[in-house]
């Protein structure tokens, strides 16, 4: 259960994406949050659905979801399989959680740019006029999207074997669990990331190598994989 905060007059959303400077983003809203004792709230937008997040993508939203439970905060909102402009999207969550101020980051942006593809704070400002928006500069280089070390993810399970836990690509009643598996690119193996979703709901993956799993379901102590 989160903290009642003072202020619920004043609502905080930060809206993030993929890339080093989410953290920060996020790290900077709640100081703000802090200083103004009012609800947080933290806001991605992906066009693709779930289901086709590769590991990169499925990392850093894992990472956020935790940090947001580490600090308190109100909600992680992730709006995938969005095709609306990410400015429209964002206005409408800023309506449904009476948000009064918005944090996002601006990477450097020539005046050719701005005029050419349009200032993506600007696009916010002309969909919500009724709050202030806090613009923290970050890092232009981002890892690109082709820059990855996994393939494309394929549909896998999770099942027990013995005393360890395994991935097959076989749907039966024993399965553990349902998910994407991403191949490690280079290898002859099944080394990679597993990831699937707890019975809990929460977003979790595992290391996959040889086959075997490796690593912890945290909100499901009952399910521990070791290799041994």
């Amino acid at each position: 259960m989160k903290n009642i905060k003072g202020r619920m007059d004043e609502r905080i959303l930060v809206c993030v994406y993929y890339g080093p400077n989410g953290e920060r983003l996020i790290r900077r809203g709640h100081k703000l949050s802090q200083i103004m004792n009012c609800p947080l709230y933290v806001l991605t937008v992906d066009p693709l659905p779930y289901d086709d997040f590769d590991a990169e993508r499925s990392n850093y939203v894992e990472a956020w979801e935790e940090l947001c439970d580490q600090l308190g905060i109100e909600e992680f909102i992730l709006r995938d399989n969005e095709k609306r402009p990410v400015a429209k999207v964002i206005a409408e969550v800023a309506h449904s959680r009476n948000i009064t101020q918005i944090v996002v980051g601006q990477t450097p942006q020539s005046r050719w740019e701005e005029i050419t593809k349009g200032s993506f704070v600007n696009s916010i400002l002309k969909e919500i006029t009724f709050v202030d928006v806090h613009i923290v500069s970050v890092d232009r280089s981002l890892k690109s999207d082709a820059d990855t070390d996994y393939e494309k993810g394929v549909r896998a399970f999770l099942i027990k074997d013995g005393d360890e836990y395994r991935i097959t690509f076989t749907r039966a009643r024993e399965n553990l669990y349902e998910g994407i598996f991403y191949k490690e690119i280079g290898t002859d193996f099944n080394n990679g990331i597993f990831k699937f979703v707890t019975k809990h709901g929460k977003t979790r993956q595992l290391h996959i190598t040889d086959d075997l799993a490796i690593g912890e379901i945290k909100d499901e102590p009952n399910v521990k994989v070791e290799k041994h």
